[in-house]
């Protein structure tokens, strides 16, 4: 791979290459997918909260959900910078809820087949998804419980043709339209279970939820009451949850990092954009000393958050093409850069309300958006003191 300018230089005559020629290609494209499908649209989709499901297909006719993904199954990789260059591209849309969507089917649903699902299930389930044409999504958490593994109340009983699932998940990102989901259960007495469940199947309900942001994403509340899985419908190891999950949480958080740096670029932009047309005592907003400086605070803030993503993209590169990477130092380094990602986007985001004045919280300026939708993101996975400051605070201190 030949370095591109983005390349950054280790010391000692030692080249760290990120991205190459190929991928600074594929990021034009996707800009230009972005301007050309998505950002015309973004404002239309927020007030109707909702987006075609036809886009689903759309960027998998570009080929944009098979990045990471083996050409058997239809992708075009394995490459995890390019699958990180779309994810930044995406972040520019500045619609976290259409993200959300797309993520949960792409980054979660599909990697968790890609990860422990047989030959059989990834051409059931990872092939058509690749393509677009049947979404997947992760149930995961619970009405008072979160992520919390342990704590989970959904269960799996044997019976003689596979398995009954009873329980109930909530939020489900993409769970209200999509045609499949990977459930987590509890299984025997401590274990917990993935199962690969069509969403078709009888005893399967579902409702849409309004959230603060990610107004245009299709997330849900989902029922299962006496679902008949077979035996084939197990992911991975049956009471192998919390390892499947390890190695598809990490690259969640990574790709979340990327996205939210990407939605604080826009939102600095616009802040000031906006700065520089509002008056304020005879002058442009922009001009006040204290906003230039804050302006320059927020955008090193982006760049640290920036670095620390792109540092941690560097080792899962490594770690998946075989290097010497120690697999806590890599879930170690992912959660702080999600950790101060998020909180970047949310500081973005307050500011950006800010220097708009009264207009920040008017519906049809963009900026209430940003805000919404960073405070989302920073919510979506699970209180930071749990998903991130604890796993970094963890590892750090057992390291």
């Amino acid at each position: 791979m030949t370095p591109s300018r983005t390349s950054a230089d280790g010391g000692a005559g030692t080249r760290l290459p990120l991205f190459g020629d190929e991928h600074d290609a594929l990021r034009a494209m996707a800009r230009t997918f972005v301007a050309r499908e998505i950002s015309p649209n973004v404002e239309a989709w927020e007030r109707a909260e909702d987006f075609p499901r036809g886009l689903f297909a759309t960027v998998g006719d570009a080929g944009l959900f098979g990045l990471k993904f083996a050409e058997r199954w239809g992708g075009s990789g394995p490459d995890l910078l390019a699958e990180a260059v779309w994810v930044q591209e995406l972040g520019r849309a500045a619609s976290g809820g259409l993200a959300a969507d797309l993520a949960a089917h792409a980054q979660r649903a599909l990697l968790h087949v890609d990860v422990a699902g047989t030959d059989a299930q990834k051409q059931r389930y990872l092939e058509p998804g690749v393509s677009g044409q049947r979404l997947g999504a992760v149930a995961i958490a619970e009405p008072g419980v979160g992520r919390d593994l342990e704590a989970i109340a959904t269960r799996a009983q044997r019976i003689s043709t596979g398995w009954l699932l009873d329980g109930r998940k909530s939020p489900v990102t993409n769970g209200a339209w999509c045609d499949w989901v990977v459930v987590a259960a509890r299984t025997g007495a401590g274990g917990v279970t993935l199962f690969v469940v069509d969403t078709d199947a009888p005893g399967i309900t579902r409702r849409r939820l309004r959230t603060l942001g990610w107004r245009s994403a299709h997330t849900a509340h989902m029922v299962f009451d006496r679902v008949a899985v077979p035996e084939d419908a197990v992911l991975g190891e049956v009471d192998g949850a919390d390892r499947a999950l390890a190695r598809v949480t990490a690259w969640e958080r990574l790709a979340s990092s990327l996205g939210a740096v990407a939605a604080a670029e826009v939102a600095l932009e616009g802040a000031i954009a906006y700065a520089q047309q509002r008056q304020a005592f005879g002058r442009p907003v922009a001009r006040f000393q204290v906003w230039r400086h804050r302006f320059a605070d927020l955008a090193t803030a982006i760049a640290s958050g920036k670095a620390l993503a792109e540092h941690a993209l560097r080792l899962h590169v490594a770690h998946r093409g075989g290097g010497r990477v120690d697999p806590d130092e890599l879930v170690r380094v992912t959660a702080v850069a999600a950790m101060v990602a998020q909180r970047t986007a949310c500081e973005v985001a307050d500011e950006a309300v800010q220097v708009h004045g009264g207009y920040g919280y008017v519906m049809e300026f963009p900026a209430q958006r940003w805000w919404r939708d960073a405070w989302m993101g920073a919510l979506a996975g699970g209180p930071q003191e749990i998903t991130t400051r604890e796993v970094a605070a963890t590892l750090g201190l057992s390291g």
